[in-house]
This record gives C-alpha cells, structure tokens and sequence, in this order.
C-alpha cells in the first residue's frame, strides 16, 4: 500500500525523519546546556555557602580566643584598685596630701606594686584630681602634678563607684585601660586610686596570620589593632556628635581620626567589610563579639579571596564533569542514530509501514463512521438549542420587564409617600400662616418630584445605553439624598438610623441614582427586619480599605439564615408575607453593584442581625480629571 497524502514519511516510516531527529538533537542540547549552566550556578552557590561557612566557624574561633585573652588580661587587674585603696598608707597620704614624708612612701610603695604586677601606672589622686602619688613619679613623663578630672573614670571612681575606661594617655601617649576604685576613710571618699593596663602586648599577638583583628569603642573608633595602618581609624561616619562626645573625655588626647573606606555588604549569606586601601579593595568575612563590661567590641576579618577562589574552583570542576558527562552522552546519541539509520534501511520497516498503514486506514474509516452520526447527531441538537435560545431571550425579556416595574414601584413609592407628607404638612402650615416653612415643604416636594424624573430619566437611559459610563461619586451626598427618601419608612417602623461615614472617605466609582436606589431597598429591608423589635437600631457606616470603599448597612434583626442567604439576591425570592414585596429589590441592587464593578454579600453580625456589604471601588485621580 502506499503512503496516505498530506503525510511525509522518510523510510523508517516515521513523520518528518532526518528532521524530526535533528530537531530532538538540537532540543536535547539546549535542555543539557540550560541544566548545565543551572547545575554551575547552583554548585557555585552552595560551595561558596559550604567555603564561607567554614571560614565564618574559624573566624569565631579566632573571635573567642581573642575575646578571652583580653578579658583574661583585665580581670587580671580589676579587682587591683579596690585592695591597693584599703592600705593604710594610701589611706593616710589623701587625708595629709601635703605631706612630702607620706608621698614619698606612697610613690615608692606604688612604684613596687606596678613592677610586681607588670601593670601600666598606678596613681592616687585627690577629690579634685590632682595627682598626688604615683608609679611614675622619677620618670620623664612623671604623673605627678597633673589633673585628670575631666577623665570619666575619676568622675566615676569620686562619685563612689568602681570605673572603667579606655584611652590614649595625654601625659604618656600612650594607650591603655583604666580601672578606678574610690578611697575612702570612715565612708567618705578622700580620693581616687587608678591602675593603668598595657594592652600593647595583646595587640602584638595580633599582627601576621590569615585574620585581622581589631577593637572598636561604641563610636566606631578602632582603638586596638593589628594592622597599624587602621589605628584610630572609625568604621562608622565621623558624625560631630560622635567627634563632641570623643574630644569632651579626650579618649585620644590629640591623635587625628579619620574614616576608613569601608562598605558593608554579603556573600554568601554572611556580612562583608569591604575596605579600599592603596588604590585596591578587599572583602572581608565580619565576625564581632561585644565587650559590655569594657565598652568595646571585638571584631574578625577573615580575607574571602580564598573563598571566592576556591568556589570558582569548584564551579570549573563542575563545569569540566559537565562537559565530559556531555561528550559521552553525545557519543552515545550519535551511535544510536547510526544504529536507527541502518535499521531504516531494512526492508522490513517497509512492510511494517505498509501493515501499519492497512490498520490506520481501517480506523480512519471506522472514525469516519462515527464522525458522520456525531454530526447528525449535533445538528439535532444545535436545532433544539436554537429553540431553547428563542424561548430563553423571551422569559429574559418578561424577567426584565418585572424587573424593570419593580425598580420603578419602589423608586417612585417612597418620594411620592414624602411628597404627600410634605403635602399635607405645608396645607396645615399654610392654615397657621407659617408660610415660610411651608414653601420649605414644597420646595423639597420639588426636589422629590426632580428626583423622580431624574430616575424616570436613569431608567429610560439605561434601557437604551447598557454601557452608561460611571463617573465620580460623593458618597456622603447620596447618604443624604437616601435619608430623605427612607425617614417616612423609618418612622412608620419606628427604626432610628446612625450613619457613620469616615471624615476622609474618597468617592467612589458609580453612578448617583442608581447607588441611591441600592441604599434605599437594602435600608427598607432593614427597617422591615426590625420591625416591632425591641431593638430598632440600623447603623450606616463607610470607610476605606486600601483601593476599594465598604459601605456596611447593619440591622438588629433575625439575620439572615445560612439555608436562604445563597438565593437572597434571586429574583422573585423574598421572605416577607403576601403583597409586601416582590422580591426584586435585592437582585435589582445585586445587578446595580455589579454593574459598577462592585459586589454586595449578606452575612450575619457576631452580636445579631444583617449586615449588608457594599463594596466599590475609590474613584482615581485620573478619573476626577476626567470628571471636572
């Protein structure tokens, strides 16, 4: 048998051959080399994670031990000043200051404490701050003398407590930790003890190896590090209120502060320093521990260049496994086409296409078959469902029709039973003379009868133009318009409405008549609910939620049951009794909202009734440009 037309077959039998194949192979290449580039990316990412993480755990370690060294040297010398401000002869040098005997024991005893102890300098000074004894007393740079009462940790130590602090020496120039104790004799304090700490030792310890370490006071300030390019170098702005609060204690006497070039960034989800230095940049892992009790905070660097080379490692390791992975499956496909392309020579893939054709034709037929009853079968059909179409569009216009009737019975109802209450009342005004108050009443029998002719005007309007464009609306004057219309049926149900309208409500997009109508059949429906209720409370409220305005209408009436609220806005369904509606007013606000492209739901309050929830959209600026 031959080939069926509109069909190419090569002479495997298979659509499209020689084609059909290149364009597998050119698919699968592009599959492969997407996965391939995903797979680097991705290997990347998790190798610079898995370098990073490693690198962050021997940061912390370095971060710890350093942390430790420095509190292990401070500790050392803490409880010092406390113990050295009990002896007698420091006792007795603040109570006799002037005394040359006393103050030379007192220089020579504090000169032998501080070679013992390996300390900095100790030093005693009165209640005003002058230094009166100290270690240093015979050298260049002696202490003796000098008034440190601008220093936070004599005002600290004279006021009674035990002081720290951190600074460069303006005597000595040189940096070191201050630990202050109070003297005091029979409970008062006559004086104050300091004890100096070298921290220079520490920060030896810190140069070489792969990290950089380095100490920063609460302004940012590095006060100790290993690296001495960084030195009193701040990580933070040089705001003039850090640089006010630094030079009022003078913390590094006259040492010039500067910025360091510093940008804060990530890698690998961890936080970098990126610091410039002689015209390069270099990024740096950040680990820090706070110091609370010395006011510092210890920071690690650790260099990512190591990182980065190591995951660009990794990714042309994966990249190289790819490309090998690649070339053997290629090697693969193509012995496989090969394979399939002398199999295609074979004779008996003819006679297999031609059996294979044989039974396509027998289906095509017995489809075919099938093919011409389905047709039948939908032309019948199609046939009847023009005959439903006719007599729905027919049931359609009856139901418009009611609809239509509907609105206007309970559109005109209320402003004509206002006209005539307005009516009689300006007849009895006018019998008392009260004219002015009677053409009130008939200048709102005026409005009214306008009100009807603007809705007798929407009706007719919206039966010719379906698509009547919505503009701009004032909630708060359609509020009051409804008010009006609805006071004759709140009375007569003896119901009382609170409105509660934002201050700053946007307006909303609509139309005016008929977002009236919707207010008036969903407050009506309301006073019916509460009717003869002890409770005859209806409360009105509007406000904004994000683009859309929610106007809610609550009763405190029976609510309405979950086995109706689904069929509440149907046509034709109410629940109240024989002649008192029609049970469109709903399904007529239901259309109404919609048509605004809003939506009203029913649902019950927790506290009891209904609450009616009116949701529009705020009008835009653009469109009160429009508007106006």
């Amino acid at each position: 048998m031959g080939n069926m037309p509109g069909i190419l077959y090569d002479r495997a039998g298979l659509p499209g051959g020689a084609e059909y194949l290149r364009r597998r192979t050119l698919v699968s290449a592009v599959l492969f080399v997407l996965l391939a580039v995903a797979a680097v990316v991705g290997g990347g990412e998790i190798a610079a994670r898995r370098y990073m993480e490693e690198t962050a755990a021997q940061a912390r370690t370095t971060l710890r031990l350093a942390v430790s060294a420095l509190e292990g040297h401070l500790k050392r010398y803490e409880a010092l000043p406390a113990l050295i401000a009990d002896q007698t002869l420091v006792e007795e040098l603040v109570q006799q200051p002037h005394d040359e005997q006393l103050r030379a024991q007192t220089n020579a005893y504090l000169k032998e404490i501080n070679s013992l102890l390996t300390s900095s300098d100790i030093y005693v000074m009165t209640p005003d701050g002058e230094t009166i004894a100290a270690s240093n007393y015979d050298g260049p740079l002696s202490f003796v003398g000098e008034n440190f009462s601008y220093r936070p940790y004599f005002q600290d130590a004279a006021s009674g407590k035990q002081s720290r602090f951190y600074a460069l020496g303006t005597t000595s120039l040189k940096r070191g930790y201050y630990f202050g104790s109070p003297i005091r004799v029979n409970g008062d304090v006559r004086g104050v003890i300091v004890f100096k700490v070298d921290i220079d030792g520490i920060e030896r310890s810190w140069t070489g190896g792969e990290s950089r370490i380095f100490v920063s006071d609460p302004e940012g300030i590095i006060f100790m590090t290993g690296s001495p390019e960084w030195l009193y170098s701040t990580i933070e702005p040089l705001t003039p209120e850090r640089l006010a609060r630094t030079e009022a204690s003078r913390r590094y006497a006259d040492a010039w502060l500067r910025e360091l070039p510093v940008r804060r960034g990530s890698y690998a989800g961890h936080d970098s320093m990126l610091i410039s230095q002689n015209a390069t940049e270099r990024e740096y892992l950040v680990v820090s521990a706070p110091m609370p009790d010395a006011g510092w905070t210890v920071n690690v660097l650790m260099d990512t260049g190591t990182v980065r080379a190591q995951t660009q490692t990794t990714m042309a390791a994966i990249f190289l496994f790819l490309c090998l992975a690649g070339l053997f499956l290629a090697i693969i496909l193509q012995r496989r086409a090969r394979l399939n392309e002398r199999i295609q020579l074979q004779a008996e893939a003819r006679n297999e296409l031609e059996r294979r054709v044989a039974e396509r034709t027998a289906d095509l037929a017995r489809v075919n078959s099938r093919i011409e009853k389905e047709i039948a079968e939908r032309r019948l059909t199609e046939k009847r469902l023009r005959q439903t179409q006719a007599d729905l569009i027919q049931a359609g216009k009856l139901a418009g029709l009611g609809q239509m009737s509907a609105a206007l019975s309970h559109e005109f109802n209320q402003p004509l039973a206002a006209a005539k209450t307005y009516a009689e009342s300006a007849a009895v005004l006018i019998e008392r003379g009260r004219t002015e108050e009677a053409s009130d009443n008939v200048r709102r029998i005026s409005a009214l009868i306008d009100r009807m002719a603007s809705i007798s005007r929407h009706l007719r309007n919206f039966a010719r133009k379906p698509n009547e464009k919505l503009g701009p609306v004032a909630l708060d004057e359609v509020v009051r318009d409804t008010m009006e219309i609805v006071a004759a049926r709140l009375n007569a149900a003896d119901a009382r409405i609170e409105v509660e309208l934002d201050e700053h409500l946007p307006q909303v997009r609509a139309g005016t008549v008929r977002l009236q109508q919707v207010l008036v059949n969903i407050i009506t429906n309301a006073a019916d609910a509460v009717e003869g209720l002890e409770n005859r409370v209806i409360t009105l409220s509007a406000n904004r939620n994000g683009a859309k305005v929610e106007v809610l209408v609550r009763d405190r009436g029976p609510g309405v049951a979950s086995a109706i609220r689904e069929r509440i806005f149907d046509p034709f369904f109410t629940t109240k009794g024989v002649g008192r509606g029609l049970g469109l007013g709903l399904s007529i606000s239901y259309t109404i909202v919609k048509d605004f492209g809003g939506n009203l739901t029913v649902a019950d309050h927790p506290e009891g009734g209904a609450v009616f929830r009116i949701e529009l959209d705020a009008a835009s600026e653009s469109t009160l440009e429009a508007a106006e």
